[in-house]
C-alpha cells in the first residue's frame, strides 16, 4: 500500500505502556510501525497476604526515563503526540501541592476490598451497582482501594476534606506529572473500571460515590480518549508535545487489534489474560457474569478478565525454579506426556470471570509418580486456555442474546502480550476453545493502540478504516483437535475449577 504523506513535520508518534510488570515506551513512525523501545522492570511490593502494591514515584521515573531513552538523539519537535496506556483499576492518591503520593498504588491485583465487596453484596446491592457500571462487586476495581485509603491514610492538614487531595489510576498520575499538575484527568475507559462511573450517563456518580465515602473533588476530569489532555512540560522532553490518546490498557489492546466492529474480539495475555468483544454504540449488560465497559470512539465491549496468565509462567520460573526463563516453557510444554487429568488451576488471588470468587486458592490436581516439571509446566499453560474458553462462552452467550448483533458465536479471537510469542501455547489455545486464533505482526498492541489514538488525534490518521489497513497478520491457528476430545478435556477443567472454590 502507498504510503500517504504526512501533511507536516512532526510524523512521529511516543506511547507510553505503563504495565503491572514494567513501564515501557515506544516510539513509531508515520505508519505506526515501532521503531525504538525501552522498558524499566516494576518492583511489587507484597504487604500481606492478598495485597499487591506499587511505587508510584517508581512509576514515575521509569516512565520519563523510557520516553527520554527512546528519544535520545531525536528532535522532541517531531514528535506529533504522545499517547498514554496503564495498567487498569490501579489507584493512588496524592497531595495536589506537593504532588507526593501519600501511599503506595494498590494493584488491580489487590484483594483488601474483598470483606467489604462481600458486605454490600450481602446487602443486596450487588445489582444496583452493575446497573450502573456494568461491573460486579469485587476488590478488582478501584471503589474499594480509594475507599480503604481515605480511611487509613494518616489525615495531615485537612488533605481528605479534598482540598488538596487528588485520586487518580496510573494514566492520570502520568498525565500529571507530564503536565506538571496542570491537568488532572483520565479517559472514559479508565474511568469505566473504578466502579464510580455511570456507563449510561458517561459521569461520575453521585450515589455511588456517597455509598463509597469518595468526595468528587478528589476525582479528575473525564475526557475521551481521543482527546486534548494538555501538553507535557517542555522541560521533561525538549518539547510541548500534546497528550492526545489515553486508554486503559486492555481497551488500547482492542483499538490496537483493530477490534473496531461489533462482534470483533482480542485477548491479551501479560501478567493476566483479558478478551473483550466490540458490541457496538449502546451500553451493554452481561447476563452471565462478565463486565460491560467504555471502548474508545464512544463504543462499548464485554469483558471477561483472567487474574493469573503471564504470571503462572513467571511463577513457575521465580517461585518453583522449574523453568530456566519464560520462553522454555514452549520446548517443555511439547515434550511433555498429555497427561489427562492432570489440572492447574492458578487461582493464587482468586479466581476472575465468570467466577468472581476471591476466596479461591490455586491447586494442582490429579498428580501421579509420573508427572514431572514438563507435564506441570503444559499444564500451567493448558490453565490459560481452559480459563480463556470460559470467557469465550460466556462471551458467545452475551452476544447471541443480543439481536441487534446479529451474531451467533464468535468468528475469531486476535490475540497479543508476551505467551503469544509461544507457538505451542497459540495453536493449544485454537485447539481448546474452537477458534481460529490470529496473531498480528505486532504484538505491543497496547502501546500501538494509543499511538493509533494520538495519531488520529494529530491528524496522521484520517479514521478507523484507514488504522485498520495497517493492520497485519502474522500467523493464523486453526484449531486441529477434534471436538469430542475438547470438550472431554474441558469437563474435566470445570471439576478442578470445583475443588477450588
Amino acid at each position: 500500500m502507498k504510503e500517504r504523506p504526512p501533511s507536516h513535520a512532526r510524523t512521529r508518534l511516543l506511547a507510553i505502556d505503563q504495565g503491572t510488570t514494567s513501564t515501557r515506551a515506544i516510539l513509531f513512525d508515520a505508519a505506526a510501525r515501532p521503531v525504538r523501545s525501552h522498558a524499566i522492570p516494576l518492583r511489587q511490593i507484597y504487604p500481606a497476604n492478598g495485597w499487591v502494591e506499587h511505587d508510584a514515584a517508581e512509576i514515575w521515573q521509569a516512565a520519563l526515563a523510557c520516553c527520554r531513552a527512546v528519544l535520545r538523539g531525536i528532535d522532541a519537535a517531531e514528535v506529533a503526540a504522545i499517547g498514554i496506556t496503564n495498567q487498569r483499576e490501579t489507584s493512588l492518591i496524592w497531595d495536589r501541592q506537593t504532588g507526593a503520593p501519600l501511599h503506595n498504588a494498590i494493584v488491580w491485583q489487590d484483594r483488601r476490598g474483598a470483606a467489604r465487596c462481600a458486605a454490600l453484596k450481602k446487602r443486596g446491592l450487588e445489582p444496583w451497582i452493575t446497573g450502573k457500571t456494568g461491573l460486579l462487586l469485587d476488590p478488582y476495581f478501584s471503589a474499594t482501594k480509594l475507599e480503604w485509603l481515605l480511611k487509613n491514610v494518616k489525615d495531615r492538614s485537612g488533605l481528605f476534606k479534598g482540598r488538596d487531595l487528588a485520586f487518580g489510576t496510573i494514566d492520570t498520575w502520568l498525565i500529571w506529572n507530564l503536565t506538571r499538575g496542570k491537568v488532572h484527568a483520565t479517559d472514559v475507559t479508565n474511568a469505566s473500571r473504578t466502579l464510580l462511573w455511570n456507563l449510561k450517563t458517561r459521569d461520575w456518580d453521585g450515589e455511588l460515590l456517597r455509598l463509597f465515602g469518595v468526595p468528587r473533588a478528589i476525582l479528575p476530569d473525564v475526557r475521551e480518549s481521543r482527546g486534548d489532555f494538555g501538553r507535557c512540560d517542555p522541560m521533561l522532553l525538549g518539547a510541548p508535545i500534546p497528550i492526545l490518546g489515553v486508554a486503559g490498557d486492555q481497551q488500547a489492546a482492542s483499538f490496537g487489534q483493530a477490534c473496531f466492529a461489533p462482534g470483533d474480539v482480542k485477548a491479551t495475555y501479560g501478567t493476566g489474560c483479558f478478551a473483550l468483544v466490540n458490541t457496538g454504540d449502546k451500553a451493554p449488560r452481561s447476563r452471565n457474569r462478565l463486565l460491560a465497559t467504555a471502548l474508545a470512539q464512544k463504543q462499548y465491549a464485554i469483558e471477561g478478565s483472567i487474574f493469573i496468565a503471564g504470571a503462572v509462567v513467571q511463577w513457575l520460573r521465580d517461585g518453583l525454579q522449574i523453568l530456566p526463563s519464560a520462553p522454555d516453557s514452549e520446548a517443555l510444554a511439547k515434550r511433555a506426556r498429555p497427561a489427562e487429568g492432570l489440572y492447574f488451576v492458578p487461582a493464587f488471588t482468586g479466581l476472575g470471570a465468570p467466577y468472581w470468587d476471591p476466596q479461591a486458592r490455586g491447586a494442582i490436581l490429579g498428580l501421579t509418580r509420573d508427572i514431572g516439571r514438563d507435564e506441570i509446566v503444559r499444564a500451567a499453560l493448558d490453565a490459560v486456555c481452559y480459563q480463556t474458553r470460559d470467557l469465550l462462552e460466556a462471551m458467545t452467550r452475551d452476544v447471541a442474546s443480543r439481536k441487534s448483533l446479529n451474531l451467533k458465536r464468535l468468528r475469531a479471537l486476535k490475540v497479543d502480550g508476551g505467551m503469544v510469542a509461544n507457538d505451542w501455547f497459540c495453536q493449544r489455545l485454537a485447539d481448546l476453545t474452537g477458534l481460529a486464533v490470529e496473531r498480528p505482526r505486532v504484538t505491543e498492541t497496547t502501546a500501538l493502540g494509543v499511538a493509533y489514538l494520538a495519531g488520529l488525534g494529530a491528524g496522521l490518521f484520517r479514521d478507523e478504516k484507514d488504522i485498520a489497513r495497517h493492520w497485519a497478520l502474522d500467523r493464523r491457528f486453526t484449531p486441529v483437535l477434534k471436538k469430542a476430545a475438547r470438550d472431554k478435556l474441558y469437563t474435566g477443567w470445570k471439576r478442578a475449577v470445583a475443588r477450588v472454590r
